[in-house]
């Protein structure tokens, strides 16, 4: 019996999000050695963190309209291209503006058109059946990249900074072809329909700029409480654990390859914890579901400061394991509510949603690392973030409803 090409799509897809992502967190490692190597303060090395975060919000609704006009292999072939220039860039620079320019713009820009937005067009377009559970695994091939690989660049990073950012170079440069060899815009494209569709799904006009703005949902309310916990999602992520954790344990006197080894059991825990959430989000209320993930976000969160140290003690496994459980599964349930609330403009919809994210996570890398700069400490840090997860889950549990079904209600055709 012949796997269906959606599945092979699927898989190329995790194989292209997993490089990315590998490239997306390295800033975090690069704290330290660009600290010492250059004298730069905290601060001055976040921006850079944050202007990546931000752009990889900002690009993802603009991605995910691009990939519909001018087709996914090409997008995903100019992202990863755009991702090995600036990381090489970074290998040469001799200013912060130069680390702004190649690590915050340019793998910025080429991260976020690889977002989680790709992960829900391909399992929005390839997939009738199972898509909760495909946008988990896709979800979870980012967090995988993020986090899992995180040690050896770890050790790269102690060896030499610079062959670090020039193994993210070789990666993006490997992934392409692959990209370009397999990945196709539909299933019509090869004659198939998606899998589990008994019938071929209606096909809307090719999307562009002027529709990624016109899908921007500002009137509906159920929007903003989307973006509102996804931002915090973000804050609480990408924003501290990324860019803060390591160098936060480092001064504690962590070691950092042990502390980035902790960030890469959370990556492996999350395949599970997001492969999880895409389970229940075909089979529960995704609203209950993100209520859930961000109440136990928090409160783990609170309790952090308590458990850092110069070792690993049991209580920072523990907390490892629970943070890698909840920490991306609340991305299949929002995706499934935009869905629900805007119909086939729901991965558009995803994108803007997304922006909120990562402005969430660009305002707390930047805060993180001027709070360490003013205070010498990061204390502070986590006690505040879960207490935004406690109102993120408030938030989720006001979430409407659709007024009408998902077929109609779209956003602005």
């Amino acid at each position: 019996m012949s796997v269906h090409r959606a599945w092979w799509v699927a898989a190329v897809t995790a194989v292209v999000i997993i490089g990315a992502g590998a490239c997306a967190t390295t800033a975090g490692l690069l704290v330290a050695p660009l600290h010492h190597e250059f004298g730069w303060p905290h601060g001055t090395i976040s921006a850079a963190a944050s202007v990546n975060l931000v752009l990889y919000g900002l690009t993802a609704p603009f991605g995910a309209a691009a990939m519909d006009r001018f087709g996914m292999r090409r997008v995903v072939t100019a992202a990863l291209l755009l991702i090995a220039s600036g990381a090489g860039l970074t290998t040469a620079m001799t200013a912060p503006w130069q680390f702004v320019l190649g690590w915050g713009l340019l793998v910025g820009t080429g991260c976020g058109a690889l977002a989680t937005t790709f992960a829900a067009l391909v399992a929005d377009r390839w997939f009738a059946a199972r898509r909760g559970l495909v946008a988990g695994v896709l979800t979870a091939a980012t967090v995988f990249g993020q986090f899992a690989l995180l040690p050896v660049f770890s050790l790269l990073v102690d060896f030499d900074w610079h062959a670090a950012t020039g193994v993210l170079v070789a990666v993006a440069l490997l992934v392409t072809p692959l990209a370009w060899a397999v990945l196709r815009d539909r299933p019509a494209d090869v004659g198939l329909l998606p899998y589990g569709a008994t019938h071929p799904e209606p096909r809307t006009a090719p999307a562009s700029v002027a529709r990624a703005v016109r899908a921007l949902p500002l009137r509906s309310g159920a929007f903003w409480l989307l973006a509102s916990t996804f931002a915090v999602c973000g804050a609480s992520t990408n924003g501290i654990m990324w860019t803060h954790f390591t160098p936060a344990a480092h001064d504690h006197g962590m070691p950092t390859g042990v502390a980035s080894s902790l960030l890469a059991v959370i990556g492996v825990v999350n395949v599970l914890g997001t492969v999880g959430s895409g389970w229940l989000t075909d089979r529960a209320n995704p609203r209950l579901l993100l209520t859930a993930c961000y109440a136990f976000r928090g409160v783990s969160l609170m309790l952090l400061p308590g458990l850092f140290g110069p070792s690993v003690q049991p209580g920072m496994l523990a907390f490892v394991v629970v943070f890698g459980l909840l920490d991306v599964a609340t991305v299949p349930p929002t995706i499934a509510l935009c869905r629900e609330l805007y119909g086939t403009d729901g991965p558009i919809a995803f994108g803007w949603i997304s922006v909120a994210h990562q402005l969430g996570a660009g305002t707390l890398a930047l805060l993180g690392g001027l709070a360490r700069d003013l205070t010498g400490t990061y204390a502070l840090l986590w006690p505040a973030t879960g207490a935004l997860c406690l109102t993120a889950a408030l938030l989720a549990t006001r979430i409407p409803r659709p007024a009408a079904a998902p077929a109609q209600a779209t956003c602005a055709r």
